[in-house]
């Protein structure tokens, strides 16, 4: 059976929602599965979304199954009205009656939900978000409960805490002249920067997170909330803003360095590892990030394996070491380090976390009981002698940018990220880039130029420090904290590799883990999947690709359209190599920086059907490209 191009492209035939485009004079906006999107004015961006949302008591995303769609197109505006139904995983259902009516002049949004028995969810209503790019570090007004009006800006650098509570409206400038007012009905609203989590967004959320939750809706209480938006123009002369066809590029050598490549290691994937070893080589990996974890039973058999693979592939072992903080440390420790002598396994690096730092401490809710970071790590120290000690959090910027971790004992920091927690749709995940530049530089105003590793970052969610467990996703579909998504097995895989690394490097950390070596994190292909079982999925060579670069003089790379195309260089061996990767899709023609003498090699679709074997350069010496749906492209100048 031939392959779909959906299946090359998301490793999966599930299709996303239909977006609707509904258009009332210069205001536009995507409805997507009941929800707006992309809403604009004149052609700008004014919010990212609006939309209704029911979470489970462990922050998991109800899918909503929409009834009775009806769409009425007036001379005078749009009129939309739906029911929808949500259901819980314990079986609870809640039922919900939207209207949605757009004009000239703005928007409004309602919505009454009642559940059929009482409905234990974390969050139920209305989430506004406003986008990052072109707002971050610009002025905004805030109006709360009691009609008081606070003057301010939205964060620059990514706030660990709410920058906004008790909202009823807020207000910014859409272009010269226009103004937007977002105005919030039947509850309290409050602020939070979903940077922290990689979200594109700032998102105006329903019920403070400092109330307990989850919390429980009684069953056949109608509740009501409603969201508008509204215009205020003065004397502005608006023009509709438009894409450029083309993509440019403009680079600039000398940017730095770039990081070497590692590969996570976890003791359930054992025997994988072990048949796949051989991988580590072909693509140059340097370090192996290996999960230790003794609540989770991991001891003596799991250092042997990280000790075999190590042995097989020559790389450097980081031990990713969670302390379980329940005896004395010097003894925990201790214990340790006597397993890992006795294993044989020698250590680059150590990097510790207390268990209980695993888990988020969202904001009014009581630190679990720690010792203080100092502590664990002289203990650490004493424990594991002249090994370099790295911390941080073993989850994501979030609980870093929470819990600042006292680095002055550290050799490095470290965290993770994942772009699944909120949202799995394709657009949304390729807008965490927006964000992920941003943490990144937070990062580096927190700890200064510290060294910074990053990883092991998937577009599955490894552990959720938000909930109980990750979702089980044996259907291969896009889910929210999924344990493994199919899209890391694809085309969308390997773009979203490249770009991770492209967004990256201006923090340049010595160290960058986008992947597992097996397992539905890994680098190899199972049954069923785009690539051919047993071999490398498109990820391996983007990795391969950086890899090859990492000894070299970064060269930054930027585009036109950095939400379509992101890229990275490096001059290497008297040669300069620039990769791309499409973030759509569709087709992206990108004019190159120069032309001649080049060679091309294109991870992409015609590729990918043809088997998936190793991507061969071909001569090029135009002086652009066109690159099709996520495809990734090296171009190597000598």
């Amino acid at each position: 059976m031939t392959p779909s191009r959906a299946f090359l492209l998301f490793g999966t035939d599930e299709r996303e929602p239909e977006a609707r485009r509904i258009e009332v004079g210069r205001l536009s906006a995507d409805l997507v599965g009941g929800n707006l999107r992309t809403i604009r004015f004149a052609g700008r961006e004014v919010l990212r979304a609006i939309s209704f949302l029911v979470r489970d008591r462990d922050w998991g995303t109800c899918e909503a199954q929409i009834d009775g769609l009806n769409v009425e197109e007036g001379a005078s505006g749009t009129r939309i009205r739906y029911t929808a139904r949500f259901k819980a995983p314990d079986g609870a259902v809640l039922d919900c009656r939207a209207t949605i009516e757009l004009g000239p002049d703005g928007l409004l949004f309602d919505a009454r939900f009642t559940p059929e028995r009482d409905f234990e969810t974390a969050r139920a209503g209305f989430a506004v978000l406003h986008p990052i790019v072109g707002f971050a570090g610009r002025p905004v007004e805030v109006e709360h409960g009691d009609g008081s009006i606070e003057q301010s800006v939205f964060p620059d650098l990514i706030e660990p805490w709410q920058p906004f509570k008790d909202i009823a409206a807020i207000t910014h400038e859409v272009l010269p002249g226009v103004k937007a007012e977002c105005r919030m009905i039947g509850d309290v609203f409050e602020m939070e920067d979903q940077r922290n989590w990689t979200d594109g967004s700032y998102k105006t959320y329903v019920r403070p997170l400092a109330l307990p939750w989850p919390y429980v809706l009684e069953a056949g209480e109608t509740v009501r909330q409603s969201v508008r938006l509204t215009f205020r123009e003065t004397d502005a002369i608006v023009k509709e803003a438009e894409a450029p066809a083309e993509i440019s590029l403009s680079v600039r050598r000398d940017a730095g360095s770039l990081p070497a490549i590692g590969i996570g290691l976890r003791p359930d994937a054992a025997g994988e590892d072990l048949r796949n070893v051989g991988l580590l080589t072909r693509l140059g990996a340097r370090h192996l990030i290996c999960h230790f974890d003794p609540d989770a039973g991991h001891g003596a058999a799991a250092l042997s394996h990280f000790r075999q693979i190590a042995e097989a592939s020559a790389c450097a072992v980081t031990l990713e070491c969670f302390v379980p903080c329940k005896r004395a440390l010097a003894d925990e420790f201790g214990e340790i380090a006597d397993m890992v002598r006795k294993s044989g396994l020698e250590l680059a690096s150590i990097a510790v976390s207390p268990s209980v730092d695993r888990q988020s401490t969202p904001p009014g809710s009581a630190w679990p009981e720690c010792p203080p970071l100092e502590e664990v790590y002289a203990a650490a120290q004493v424990a594991f002698p002249g090994v370099p000690l790295g911390g941080g959090m073993f989850s994501y910027f979030t609980e870093l940018n929470r819990k600042r971790v006292p680095a002055e004992r550290l050799a490095y920091v470290s965290h993770c990220t994942n772009p699944i927690v909120h949202a799995a749709d394709d657009l949304s995940v390729m807008q965490t880039f927006e964000a992920l530049g941003d943490v990144t530089r937070s990062v580096r105003a927190i700890f200064g130029r510290k060294p910074y590793r990053i990883g092991p970052s998937t577009i599955a969610m490894r552990q959720n420090p938000y909930g109980s467990a990750t979702k089980d996703n044996a259907l291969g579909k896009r889910i929210a904290m999924a344990n493994r998504d199919p899209r890391h097995n694809a085309l969308f895989g390997a773009a979203w590799t490249l770009a991770y690394a492209a967004t990256v490097a201006g923090a340049e950390p010595e160290v960058l883990t986008l992947s597992t070596l097996a397992g539905p994190f890994g680098l190899l292909a199972g049954a069923g999947e785009p690539a051919e079982a047993g071999r490398p999925r498109p990820l391996f060579h983007v990795l391969r690709w950086l890899a090859q670069l990492s000894d070299g003089e970064r060269i930054a790379v930027d585009t036109s359209a950095p939400d379509r195309v992101l890229g990275l260089g490096a001059a290497v061996g008297g040669t300069t190599s620039l990769l791309l990767a499409n973030l759509t899709p569709d087709l992206q023609t990108v004019t190159l920086p120069e032309s001649g003498g080049q060679r091309l090699t294109v991870l992409d679709e015609a590729w990918l059907r043809e088997g998936a074997k190793e991507p061969e350069a071909r001569a090029h010496a135009g002086a652009s490209i066109v690159l099709s749906g996520y495809a990734v492209a090296r171009i190597v100048t000598a």
